[in-house]
């Protein structure tokens, strides 16, 4: 009996360990499912076509090849909690080495519109802040605790703050106004954008561009004055509920990381109600086009 034993656990680790791979492993993610309908379709991810499902605390794994790269693919959830949690299981779980995430967000940038592609150089947190009381004795101002320092331009009681992290190396944390995307992936971008065949939504040719600042935070945003001060204080040109959290996770595991963004709707900016129903399945499309060529071209 205890040879049985000893059997059957040794044939149960080899069934849950992750294959692994010397190459170079991208992690491909999405955070939803019109997103992970968009990777999914894109990249043909599935048995039948030579990719290995498994499944690692209810989040479920992808291993295949794409562009004559290894990729693992899977979902991030909405937030910047589920986008840090899920990644980082993957980073302890998967050799991977690169990160590409390809998904929607709200254009913040005035120049934009619905549909183009924004590929930022790196990501703040817009809400991490301190939510204050008006000061009684003089209208108009906050009473501001001692520790707070502001650096950045408050949106009423909303003081805003940058991140504190820390990461091998390192014996404290440090003030981190952005996380970065990496410079050799963004160097591909670049290369590669202005090659990739024009796409349409609406009937409107989008536009693609690298560079530039994004935010991230636990807000769905709709409405027009909030969005004007995050262009004016972070010069952000696009808004979504992840890809802070996944760049501060990549630079504290010191793994390269690229976020690609086309815009479901101008997060608040537009006439009545927030459109992104009728444009995030087209737009996911539109930025795993993108991605799927920087990988191809990596």
């Amino acid at each position: 009996m205890l040879h049985r034993v000893n059997f059957f656990a040794i044939a149960l680790l080899l069934v849950s360990v992750p294959r692994i791979t010397a190459a170079p492993l991208y992690a491909l993610c999405g955070a939803y499912p019109p997103e992970i309908k968009a990777i999914t379709a894109e990249f043909d991810i599935s048995e039948a076509n030579g990719w290995a499902r498994s499944v690692i605390k209810g989040l479920v794994f992808w291993q295949g090849k794409a562009e004559g790269k290894d990729v693992l693919f899977f979902r991030t959830g909405v937030s910047p909690v589920n986008a840090a949690y899920q990644l980082q299981l993957a980073l302890e779980r998967f050799p991977i080495t690169h990160i590409i995430f390809a998904g929607v967000a709200g254009g913040i940038d005035p120049s934009l519109d619905v549909g183009d592609v924004v590929i930022p150089e790196q990501w703040a947190y817009h809400d991490e802040s301190a939510y204050l009381n008006e000061d009684p004795e003089n209208p108009g101002e906050y009473l501001i605790p001692a520790y707070l320092k502001p650096k950045i331009e408050n949106f009423g009681m909303i003081f805003p703050d940058s991140a504190h992290a820390i990461r091998d190396g390192q014996e404290e944390f440090v003030d981190m106004p952005f996380f970065p995307a990496d410079p050799e992936l963004l160097a591909v971008a670049r290369r590669v954008v202005p090659n990739i065949p024009p796409m349409t939504k609406g009937g409107r040719t989008v536009s693609l561009s690298v560079g530039g600042n994004g935010v991230a935070g636990t807000v769905f945003l709709d409405n027009a004055k909030y969005r004007e001060w995050v262009f004016k204080v972070w010069g952000a040109r696009c808004l979504d509920m992840e890809s802070t959290a996944l760049a501060h996770v990549a630079w504290a595991n010191k793994t390269p990381i690229l976020v690609i963004r086309s815009l479901s709707d101008l997060a608040g900016a537009q006439p009545g109600k927030n459109p992104i129903d009728d444009n995030e399945l087209r737009a996911s499309e539109i930025a795993v086009k993108v991605a799927r060529a920087i990988i191809a071209a990596h």
